[in-house]
């Protein structure tokens, strides 16, 4: 097995993609197109997991689509009522159009009748200790004879508490380098370890995601490593220079819970997956009301054509990381 270490996604996506630079000759046919896949599995490490957000113009990735499925897998939710206004191709991956089948928060807390955060929460409460604490998505009666569209690519989750800080592993059968490690995945995952940390109020420690099919689909990689190169980022890699926007950029993450308890939290969450653009409505967090509503409200406005609009209420949001990636994408899409 091979190991990534980086700081956060932006160095971690870097490493990844040259990393599978040097696999062009493992190009393997999948059930959705040529992929190359690395010859062994991998092991990303993500030292500080809460900076989550990826600014690679090159990669172009929608931060409130990701922000705001985040929320919805914390809430437990699988109906594509919520994610679909901020990624209408989420239905794509839908056998039904109404809901998704292998939900990672939906199997996090309702599919199997249990909710498991809750559950791990409070054995690790009782004992910091414990190694028991395994939060499962893959029901192999479900998903080890499907033929749908969507079968979880995570397949459990692994929590424990090391000098103070909560550690967590994700086990993946299948991990789309692009779309999925450096995309989704660490925006979501890391999002789930916050909360659960929060909830122990011990520190966020290291993320570990080990992938055992860690791939790229060729017609996406080719382009986007081309350009890559185009910046030079893999010369500034291999003199160690890479560089991080929470370092160079003096961009911050905010924290998710705030002087709030987890039970408040969750009733704000509620709430704000409730709410319209625009509607005024009273939180216990601040980051619902100044991080959250600034997100949901700058897109509603880029929906309605109003781009300059978009990116002065994108920067009320407090948290400098998601304000920058929200403000930077409308950028390009005005250009």
């Amino acid at each position: 097995m091979d190991v990534i270490n980086c700081r956060n996604v932006n160095d971690g996506f870097i490493k990844a993609m040259d990393m599978l630079s040097f696999d062009q000759q493992d190009i393997r046919e999948s059930r959705a197109g040529q992929v190359i896949e690395h010859d062994t599995p991998v092991a990303t490490v993500f030292s500080k997991p809460y900076e989550r957000v990826l600014f690679e113009e090159v990669r172009d990735a929608n931060p409130f689509f990701h922000f705001m499925e985040g929320l919805w897998m914390l809430a437990g939710r699988n109906d594509l009522g919520f994610v679909r206004k901020y990624n209408k191709r989420m239905s794509e991956y839908s056998d039904d159009g109404i809901s998704l089948h292998g939900a990672y928060g939906y199997r996090w807390i309702k599919h199997f009748n249990v909710n498991q955060i809750d559950v791990i929460i409070k054995r690790l409460k009782k004992d910091p200790t414990d190694r028991r604490c395994v939060l499962q998505m893959w029901d192999a009666k479900s998903d080890l004879n499907r033929a749908g569209v969507d079968v979880p690519c995570n397949t459990c989750i692994y929590f424990k508490i090391r000098n103070n800080e909560l550690l967590m592993t994700v086990s993946n059968r299948s991990n789309d380098v692009i779309w999925g490690t450096f995309g989704a995945n660490i925006v979501h995952m890391s999002m789930l370890q916050e909360y659960v940390a929060s909830a122990l109020d011990v520190s966020i420690g290291a993320y570990t995601q080990v992938s055992d099919s860690f791939h790229a689909y060729t017609n996406v990689f080719d382009e986007m490593h081309a350009r890559l190169e185009e910046l030079e980022l893999f010369d500034f890699y291999f003199m160690k220079h890479i560089e991080n926007p929470y370092e160079n950029r003096a961009i911050n993450y905010h924290p998710m819970v705030n002087q709030t308890s987890i039970v408040d939290w969750n009733k704000d969450l509620d709430k704000f997956l409730e709410r319209k653009p625009f509607e005024d409505m009273d939180f216990e967090d601040i980051f619902f009301s100044h991080v959250a509503v600034p997100l949901q409200d700058a897109w509603a406005l880029h929906k309605l054509g109003e781009t300059d609009d978009a990116m002065s209420e994108v920067q009320e949001c407090i948290a400098t990381d998601w304000a920058t990636a929200g403000f930077d994408w409308l950028m390009r899409r005005a250009k």
